[in-house]
């Protein structure tokens, strides 16, 4: 099969784990940079991507990179990019997005018009045509300019891969799904242990954990836009990622997962999120408020996404929330603590210090993730005995 270049875009400060997932495929990395990681990959590569990867925002296939300081010349680069190898006769292709950063061509709307007039003429040479009925598949084209350099992409996912098809029922300020998936891998839970969010919102912390634990695809049941094109992407490789997916699938898995709100409403909306993805029997969601917040269970993770005290009235309440966090979390045995948060003064009510932190943008604000780990559980008999046989 061809090769490609493909591009995951990510969040700023979460590249490490989208380059972990992407090598985890077994593809090979190519390019890191800040949002966003390019690997190389076939056709198998754009499907198995879109279905597994947890922690991009899409698949981009790139047709073409060139510099260009002028419109003349961006006209005459596009040109020459091969459209032909990638959209049919009858495609529908248009420039869907054009972003411009520190560069001498700015305007989006400019830059869209100029390339897909460059389009139209590349195929209008190639398939000897004056008009294209453009009834067949979407070939949507995304293109960033980055200090001149023009970067060109097919979008072969469509609709973003954090609309994962479960959350219907949404909250305010809620936390998107490839963002809080990248959240957890930051820590070292893993589906054995027990998790908890005691601001649970829609749910999307339990909702990506126990999808995690019982070795769910996170692009099992939605769609793909690169699935129409059948010139580039076999229907065999949608039909061989599905298949591997179900078998790596594990619904009788058992985990501890609980979310926790004190919102009535807000429950029963994470609870149809839940069952709307097929985790709902392996979380326990509960009104509760968080100065109830209790587990009689030793090395659990909270990792939570508290209010950031947007509105003016909510920030009043803002350092009793934090505090009443930091207090409950004191009282548990031998727990972690993971908060991502926009509040400065987090630390500071939460009660102490956290072990580390780090930037990260959620959208375009900034925000902190604040890590307290706590130790680590004692290896069962087990797994020491294999241990130890190992290193003799």
């Amino acid at each position: 099969m061809e090769k490609y270049d493909l591009i995951a875009p990510c969040h700023f400060g979460l590249e490490a784990q989208t380059k972990r997932e992407i090598t985890d495929l077994g593809y090979e990395v190519t390019h890191v940079e800040d949002g966003k990681v390019t690997f190389a990959g076939d056709a198998e590569a754009v499907a198995c991507s879109n279905l597994f990867l947890r922690t991009t925002e899409r698949i981009l296939l790139r047709v073409g990179q060139f510099r260009a300081v002028t419109f003349d010349e961006l006209f005459e680069a596009t040109r020459a990019i091969p459209w032909e190898r990638y959209i049919p006769k009858n495609g529908k292709f248009w420039v869907a997005k054009a972003n411009s950063i520190k560069s001498r061509l700015f305007s989006p709307s400019d830059i869209q018009s100029i390339m897909k007039k460059a389009m139209v003429e590349r195929l209008k040479e190639k398939y000897h045509c004056d008009w294209f009925p453009e009834d067949g598949a979407d070939f949507p084209v995304r293109v960033t300019l980055m200090k001149d350099v023009v970067t060109v992409c097919l979008d072969t996912t469509g609709v973003s891969l954090h609309k994962r098809g479960y959350r219907k029922a949404t909250v305010k300020a809620p936390i998107t799904e490839t963002l809080a998936s990248a959240l957890i891998m930051l820590t070292p839970w893993k589906g054995g242990r027990i998790l908890a969010d005691p601001f649970c919102g829609s749910g999307t912390f339990c909702i990506e954990a126990a999808m995690m634990a019982a070795h769910m695809a996170p692009g099992r049941n939605r769609t793909f836009l690169a699935e129409q094109w059948t010139n580039l992407i076999p229907g065999t490789c949608w039909k061989n990622a599905r298949e591997e997916a179900d078998d790596m699938l594990d619904p009788g898995v058992q985990t501890d997962i609980q979310g926790f709100d004190i919102d009535a409403d807000v429950i029963a909306a994470a609870r149809e999120n839940a069952e709307r993805a097929g985790v709902d029997h392996l979380i326990h969601f509960q009104r509760r408020p968080v100065s109830e917040f209790s587990h009689s269970g030793k090395y659990g993770f909270i990792i939570t996404n508290p209010p950031y005290g947007e509105r003016l009235e909510e920030k009043e309440n803002l350092p009793e929330l934090y505090r009443t966090l930091g207090e409950r979390f004191e009282r548990l045995d031998s727990w972690s603590l993971y908060v991502i948060s926009a509040w400065p003064d987090t630390e500071r009510y939460i009660g102490r210090k956290a072990d580390k932190n780090r930037k990260i943008y959620n959208g375009m604000m900034k925000t902190y993730f604040y890590q307290w780990p706590g130790p680590k559980p004692p290896k069962r008999p087990a797994v020491r005995e294999a241990a130890n046989n190992r290193k003799a």
